[in-house]
């Protein structure tokens, strides 16, 4: 009965003015004006699906997964066959690294809705998530046999043949996507974010004509200057470069729910928590296995090429950027917080974590490697309960790293990287907490520094291989001629040998930079003073 009320709501939402409003906000990324009719609507009618699911995406939209979970759940809760939030829910948990929950999802949908292309559009995006690549390959082409004039599985497509490193099919598919529709933006973006695709006068005239379009999508909007400034800069015209990351930057800015001062207070609460204390008292707690290596630190500081050089070494396998250690922390805040934690909770919560990212270990080697930067923030989390896996931190020059971010687009997450000053902050707090665990906890974390890599690689990956104990191999010399997977924008940079090409490149940018350089403050200077 309550389903079939549910069902209903969903019909009446069609016709619900103010419903509609809503959704014509949403289609035009006017989130301020949609996300306050929704809660009032839904104050009145808390049982209308179709307004829940409409809230769940506008959640989705700036990057609150965990909200969007919650709404579609209760709109599934309520209207159990209402295909479309199950779709949305797939959708959330794919993109908060539940891939494997996300495909549950997309084959119960498979029943359901057998001929839907873009649910089978997911679940390719999600089999490759869990590094199955030939079966989500094959997906892609029995997709695009059926919609071969849909540009964003073109685009879709094209990203899974970056990921396994066929760049020119990658290419190929992208052009595609653009053939049927010239301003998508985020297709021209997937050709810069290849680092090594050099735009053509008539590219930056298409570009440019799509930005001057008047009903394209704020999403395609930003991916189009963040594009353009890639482009820009490849003919070294500083100030025009710099003009569309401003401008993406900004937008994107604008859709994004970041707050530094959160930051700031969840590394001073770090702080005052983890001490050398707190870690004497639980002396034994956590799961005793050594298998994970943690690489963590600021998103283009090198870090995809130091799994890169483990990975090539026969005990290391690379897995991707996993979600499993944020997840087991709010769970732990859950039970009452980190400092409560018993000897059994600890230990329970890194099992927990080994038994979670099994799926993402696709052979029998000793080690694998956990590379979500993020992880920085939770290095006391992860002493707690996995007290004998490694910690390396990958750090790079701050305003190389920082203008690095800058002019990054990323598909989700790092929102405090569109704007100078949040970068700067947010570069700053982590090098502050990063410095209290060298002191709390003296040689556990092993610091690589970037441009330290590029000068003396062997001597770099021999002290790294010396703090994971393992043996030497010359094959992590030799990390440019690995065939593995690589899911993050430095797919096409780490299947190179090691070159300076990311050194200063910042400089031509310095008059523009204040902000960054201000937020920085002292850590500039001091850099790379913690070795």
């Amino acid at each position: 009965m309550k389903a079939d009320r549910a069902q209903a709501s969903i019909a009446r939402g069609v016709r619900n003015p103010e419903l509609m409003a809503a959704a014509l906000a949403l289609v035009e990324g006017r989130l301020h004006d949609a996300e306050p009719v929704l809660k009032a609507h839904l104050k009145r009618d808390p049982f209308d699906v179709a307004a829940i699911r409409m809230l769940a995406e506008l959640a989705g939209r700036i990057e609150r997964y965990r909200d969007a979970e919650a709404l579609l759940r209760r709109a599934l809760e309520l209207a159990p066959d209402f295909l479309a939030a199950r779709s949305n829910l797939a959708t959330v948990l794919h993109r908060q690294g539940r891939s494997a929950e996300a495909i549950a999802e997309l084959d119960a949908l498979q029943q359901a809705d057998p001929g839907n292309l873009g649910n089978a559009n997911l679940k390719a995006a999600a089999l490759g998530r869990v590094g199955e690549f030939d079966e989500a390959l094959e997906l892609y082409q029995q997709v695009l046999q059926n919609a071969g004039k849909q540009p964003k599985i073109w685009m879709s497509y094209g990203h899974m043949l970056k990921t396994v490193g066929r760049q020119a099919d990658a290419v190929a598919a992208y052009r595609q996507a653009l053939a049927l529709n010239p301003a998508l933006g985020e297709v021209w973006w997937s050709l810069a974010n290849l680092k090594t695709l050099r735009f053509d006068d008539a590219d930056v005239a298409a570009m440019e004509a799509a930005l001057d379009r008047g009903d394209i999508t704020p999403e395609d909007r930003f991916h189009l200057h963040f594009a353009l400034g890639r482009a820009e800069e490849q003919r070294q015209r500083a100030e025009a470069a710099f003009a569309h990351y401003d401008r993406g930057n900004a937008l994107r800015r604008t859709l994004l729910d970041y707050d530094a001062d959160q930051t700031r207070a969840a590394v001073d609460h770090a702080r005052t928590l983890y001490t050398t204390e707190f870690f004497r008292a639980r002396s034994g707690h956590g799961a005793p296995a050594p298998d994970p290596i943690f690489i963590v630190g600021m998103p283009r500081a090198g870090s995809t090429l130091i799994e890169q050089i483990l990975s090539s070494h026969s005990l290391v396998e690379g897995t991707m950027e996993l979600p499993d250690i944020p997840k087991l922390y709010a769970k732990a805040r859950g039970m009452g917080g980190v400092a409560g934690l018993t000897a059994d909770q600890a230990r329970e919560l890194g099992e927990q974590y080994l038994r979670d990212t099994q799926v993402q270990r696709k052979s029998d080697k000793p080690f694998y490697i956990d590379k979500l930067p993020n992880n920085w923030l939770y290095t006391g989390f992860i002493r707690l309960i996995l007290p004998n896996a490694r910690i390396v931190d990958a750090r790079r020059h701050p305003m190389d790293c920082c203008f690095s971010n800058f002019k990054q687009h990323f598909a989700r997450g790092q929102a405090f990287s569109y704007s100078l000053s949040d970068m700067g902050r947010y570069y700053a707090d982590y090098v502050g907490l990063m410095d209290h665990f060298d002191h709390v906890l003296p040689g556990h974390v092993h610091r690589v520094f970037h441009e330290r890599v590029i000068a003396d690689l062997e001597g770099e990956v021999r002290a790294l291989l010396t703090y994971l104990g393992l043996p030497f191999e010359p094959s992590c010399l030799d990390f440019h001629k690995s065939d593995r997977a690589v899911r993050t924008a430095s797919s096409e940079q780490v299947r190179r040998p090691i070159n300076r090409d990311g050194v200063d490149q910042w400089r031509a940018m310095e008059p523009w930079l204040g902000p960054l350089v201000e937020a920085l403050g002292p850590v500039l200077a001091d850099y790379p003073a913690s070795a």
